[in-house]
């Protein structure tokens, strides 16, 4: 994904937190680029009791390649436009890990 060098990330005290953009029931897990400075994932879960928050913790824990318990949404839980915090990596290492296509299925 060339946008990466796009996405709005900040170091924080233990990581990095970057915005996200969930598009929920998708066809298929998948990074889908950058909008608006956002991380854009698409998720086949619904948006209905926290699941597509599961879904994203665990889909970014997968493509950042770090614990799921290192991803915690600490911004936006109930809408599409959320804010998310990585512990453990800096800015350099999520824009490199989230360089390539990293498309799930």
């Amino acid at each position: 994904m060339a946008a990466a060098a796009t996405l709005d990330l900040r170091e924080s005290e233990d990581g990095v937190t970057l915005r996200v953009r969930v598009q929920p029931r998708a066809s298929r897990d998948a990074l889908g680029g950058e909008r608006e400075g956002a991380l854009v994932v698409r998720l086949t879960a619904p948006p209905v009791e926290g699941a597509a928050n599961e879904a994203l913790v665990r889909f970014l824990g997968k493509a950042l390649a770090v614990a799921p318990s290192a991803v915690r949404i600490v911004g936006g839980a109930t809408g599409r436009n959320k804010v998310v915090a990585v512990a453990g990596l800096d800015v350099a290492a999520v824009r490199a890990r989230l360089g390539g296509d990293r498309s799930r299925s």
